[in-house]
């Protein structure tokens, strides 16, 4: 069983309506019948390889560059309640089985859903939904589009746990 999947992206309407316009989105799932909601976004985002901490660091020089946010935002705290962070991202929803991040920028917006569902595999579940605000927005994420799944992909095999 691998530990992480891509599935085929379906949104409820309640998801639909986190922002405006859906212009990109994804899904991918992992098995963890074990850890809270809370401990399974710490492990998604407060774990991440070297690597993908070196993508990071230099995305945020090079968006630095032309005007978009790469600084740690004025209100960040990391407790884990609406409000607050994990990573480098606001929580807008804390349910004991979801948790809604994200950010606002001037070329887009985001948010990452993590869902923890009852299935007996690949229940927990990591939609990424992306509305552009203009090009900027749009040229970014074509640009980020083929890393984006590489490092979300190995960001949501932190929280696998196949215990059952």
């Amino acid at each position: 069983m691998k530990k992480v999947i891509e599935e085929k992206f379906i949104l409820s309407s309640k998801h639909q309506k986190l922002l405006k316009q859906i212009n990109f989105g994804d899904i991918f799932s992992t098995t963890n019948h074990v850890d809270s909601i809370k401990l399974i976004a710490k492990s998604i985002f407060d774990h991440t390889p070297k690597w993908v901490d070196l993508l990071f660091t230099l995305r945020n020089k090079m968006v630095g560059l032309i005007g978009l946010k790469n600084e740690i935002p004025k209100d960040y705290t990391n407790d884990f309640k609406v409000g607050g962070y994990v990573g480098l991202f606001k929580i807008y929803n804390l349910e004991d089985s979801e948790c809604i991040l994200g950010l606002d920028d001037s070329h887009l917006n985001f948010r990452v859903i993590i869902n923890k569902g009852i299935d007996n595999y690949y229940n927990i579940n990591v939609i990424t939904l992306v509305e552009y605000n203009n090009l900027k927005g749009k040229i970014y994420m074509s640009i980020i589009k083929p890393f984006h799944r590489i490092v979300v992909k190995r960001m949501v095999a932190n929280a696998c746990n196949h215990e059952l």
